[in-house]
């Protein structure tokens, strides 16, 4: 059977309104960077410690014990995808979480799992 007989044989659907509740690209590329930003352990270990606190980057290299340079670089991901804010005091750069329930989003698609 070929696809066009297989069509014919299937329950029929109107495609076109259930692409219409497809994000548009813009959004869907926003979706996507969203989704590799949090698929690297590190960047999702960074996102927790800043679910409480704004941390100076001297700090969060501290507490995952990892070098300056792979954190900023982590923490640029994070921050292409818009997960978190950055503000700067003097020398000093603080991150925050732009939206903390981004969290509750990774717990939840957790919990989905189970």
């Amino acid at each position: 059977m070929n696809i066009k007989e297989d069509m014919n044989s299937c329950n029929k659907i109107d495609i076109s309104s259930l692409i219409k509740n497809i994000p548009s690209e813009k959004e869907v590329d926003l979706i996507a960077e969203i989704f590799k930003a949090i698929s690297d352990p590190l960047r999702v270990k960074i996102l927790y410690l800043l679910k409480n606190k704004e941390l100076c980057v001297c700090y969060i290299n501290e507490g995952l014990d990892k070098p300056q340079s792979t954190i900023s670089h982590h923490l640029a991901i994070l921050k292409r995808a818009d997960l978190v804010n950055l503000r700067k005091d003097g020398k000093w750069t603080y991150y925050s979480l732009k939206n903390p329930e981004i969290i509750g989003f990774i717990e939840n698609i957790i919990k989905k799992g189970d």
